[in-house]
Formats: structure tokens, sequence, C-alpha cells
């Protein structure tokens, strides 16, 4: 079999003997990738797996409760039988480590040891809450890319570092998007500007200003989340996530450092299609809210054009793209960036979604506290704000306004 013009085999080969630093192993597709290549490619050396932890022993304790313990080790669990814990423990080694911290906290000796080896970076460490504080998502999502490239300049053998973004940084746009990396400046709206070092300074000022007048945990809370969005949508990008992404990428370009850079930009990854385990998923992801509401039928209308293109990519094609990619442009000293993507290829509707989910309940109904089976009806889409606010005022605000006149005229 050939992908991208590369043997299927040439690629799982590319990984035998390497040592590859993964941060964001605990999270979906990190597990996806961990199996992957354990499981394509045993021969490789070393797979350091970058977690937030107290002490290495408390790391490896995630790693085996949050990782390999997982379900989706099925596989190889069946394939090592009684030694699946020793080979683990040969490829697999666990740091206690922080990328929003420079050096990522690891002590001068382990990170000239890691420098010496490294073959291989894979940066998925990430928090993808929307609407996450603008201070916790720009250290993870800004300062940590920073941190890792900084750390990779460091590596003397390195041949590639990856970097998971999302295709989103590119906003709310239609047709072609081009696969271009983001320059320092650049935003989505005309007339702005984007100073990375001034949004930091931003962060920093206003929290001084918090702790100035005493502000309480949940007053500090909201006015960070406030000015994320705030920031976000000032320069053009809808959430605090996409826009602190963006910002990563654009220090991945600044920086100083002639390094192997490939960015991928997954759009909304969903369960796996084919290895090692059909269907898999785990955690609600970005469309499944939608899925679950409807089958609780607490959501009983969406605001969106049916007829738009709902952009999933499986998971495991994501990561099977990230190999190829990562051998592909081994050592290749420049930056390269990859829309990983389904809306061309194979475009799928949101009324597509709503039919075969009905479909789908309608044989496999879901089961209510009491375990009979819950009635699902059709949930509706509405492609205007207009016309949901029509339909709110005919089907609750009317008919509760009556109730009230009853009430009132009863009384």
């Amino acid at each position: 079999m050939v992908i991208g013009g590369m043997n299927v085999g040439c690629v799982a080969s590319y990984f035998g003997g390497k040592n590859i630093l993964i941060t964001g192993s605990t999270g979906f597709l990190g597990k996806v990738l961990v199996e992957k290549i354990l499981r394509v490619q045993p021969g490789v050396r070393k797979l350091f797996l970058l977690v937030r932890a107290t002490n290495d022993e408390s790391a490896r304790h995630r790693i085996q409760t949050e990782v390999t313990r997982r379900e989706i080790f099925q596989v190889l669990r069946e394939k090592y039988g009684n030694g699946f814990g020793d080979f683990i423990q040969e490829k697999v080694c666990p740091l206690a480590g922080d990328v929003i911290c420079e050096d990522f906290g690891l002590d001068t000796a382990k990170l000239k040891e890691l420098s010496k080896n490294m073959d291989i970076i894979v940066n998925g460490a990430a928090t993808t809450n929307f609407y996450e504080r603008y201070d916790v998502a720009f250290d993870t999502n800004v300062l940590g890319a920073k941190h890792m490239y900084a750390f990779a300049n460091k590596c003397i053998k390195l041949k590639m570092l990856l970097h998971i973004s999302t295709a989103y940084v590119s906003g709310e746009q239609e047709g072609l998007i081009l696969e271009k990396p983001f320059i320092m400046g650049d935003t989505l709206r005309a007339g702005t500007h984007l100073d990375v070092e001034s949004e930091l300074n931003l962060i920093k000022h206003t929290k001084m200003e918090l702790n100035a007048n005493c502000a309480t945990e949940r007053a500090e809370r909201k006015t960070m989340k406030e000015l994320g969005l705030k920031r976000a949508r000032h320069f053009g990008w809808p959430n605090t996530y996409v826009f602190t992404k963006a910002m990563g990428e654009m220090l991945l370009g600044h920086l100083e450092g002639d390094l192997p850079v490939v960015i991928v930009r997954p759009s909304i990854i969903t369960s796996i299609l084919k290895d090692p385990l059909p269907g898999w998923i785990e955690g609600v992801r970005t469309i499944d809210s939608v899925i679950l509401g409807y089958t609780k039928q607490a959501l009983k209308f969406f605001l969106v054009d049916p007829d738009a293109i709902m952009d999933v990519i499986p998971g495991d094609m994501v990561v099977n793209s990230m190999m190829v990619a990562m051998a592909a442009h081994t050592e290749e000293k420049v930056q390269t960036v990859y829309h990983l993507t389904s809306s061309v290829s194979n475009p799928t509707s949101y009324t597509t979604l709503q039919e075969s989910g009905h479909r789908y309940f309608k044989d496999n109904p879901p089961r209510g506290e009491n375990g009979e089976p819950i009635r699902l009806n059709n949930m509706r889409f509405f492609s205007t704000v207009v016309r949901l606010r029509a339909y709110i005022v005919i089907k609750y605000k009317f008919p509760l306004e009556r109730k009230i006149q009853i009430g009132h005229a009863s009384d």
C-alpha cells in the first residue's frame, strides 16, 4: 500500500531505533499515537511521555492509569500476553514535567541527557476548551510551543518536530484555505496587528490589577475568560482556543533556529475508523456533546445550517497522516503545514448527522434511569437566529403567557 508516495512499510520502519518525546499523551489523540507507534514499530527505541506530575513515580502512575491500561491497548495486550508490562516498561519512559515551564521544569542533568538522544518531538499538549481562561490557554498553547521549540534547538540529532494545531486557526472562512504558516503579527481582521509579547504583558497586568483589588477566585476566572474572548474576537478569531493555537504557530515560525518543523491542523477529531478498535473513542468530543444532548432529549433544537459541511476526521486517520508527514519531511529544515480534514474528499452535512443519528437510535434506543427506552424525536435545525427565535416564541413563550393569563383569571 502506498500513502502520499510513501510505502506503508517505509513509514513504519522510519520510527525504528528512534527516541521520541511526546507531550499530550494522556489525551485522546496522544493515546492513539502512542499505541500506533508501539504496535507498528516495536523496534522504536524509547517513547518519552511528558506529563504533569510531582515526580517520575507519579508520572509512571499517570501513564499506567490514563494511557497503557486503556481499552485502546487491547490488541497490544493480546499480542504480548504476560509480557505486555515488560514491553511497556522497556519502551515507555514517563517524565514528570510541564510544557508551561522553561525546560519543562526538568533538572539540568536530565535535560542534557534528553537533548543528546532525542530524534523526534511531537507536541500535542494543549488546552482545547474553547472558552478557557486567557492566562491558562496562553501558558499551554503559546508558551508551551515556545518552550518546546527552545528544547528542540538543544537536541543535537533532532530529525523532526511535529506540532499539533487545529484547522480552525484559519477562522470562519469559506472556500479554499491554503496550508500556509502564520507570520508574526498576522490576524484575521483587517487593520489589526497582533503582538504576542503585548498579549502576555496584558495578561500579567490584568492579573496584577485583580490581585491588587483582592478579587475572588471566581471573579478572576470570569475576568480572564472574558479577556480571552475579547482579545480573540478583536483580532478575528471566534474563541480563545483557536486564537492561542494561532499564536503558538506564529512563535514556531518566528523563533531563532533552523529546525525541521511540521504543523498539522486537524478539523473535528472523532472515533477511530479502523485500527486498532473500530469506533473507539474516549471522553466527550466536540460533536459528541450534540449527540449526547439529543439522546437525553435535553437538546431538541440546534442553531446550524443543515446543509453546512460537518468536517470530521477519525482519530486513526489523523495519526496515520502525522506519521507519514514525519517520515516524509524528516531533516528538512523548513516549516510545512498540513490540513487534516475531510470536507472535500468526504463531505458530510449536518442533515446527514441528523438522519443517521435518528436512524441509529431508533434501532438502538438509549434507556433512562428506570431502564425503559427513551423515545426520541427528530432534532430541529435552524439556519438563522431569526427562525430560532420565532420557534421559541411560538413553541414556548406564547403557551407560557397563556398559562399565566389563565392563572390570573382563576385568581
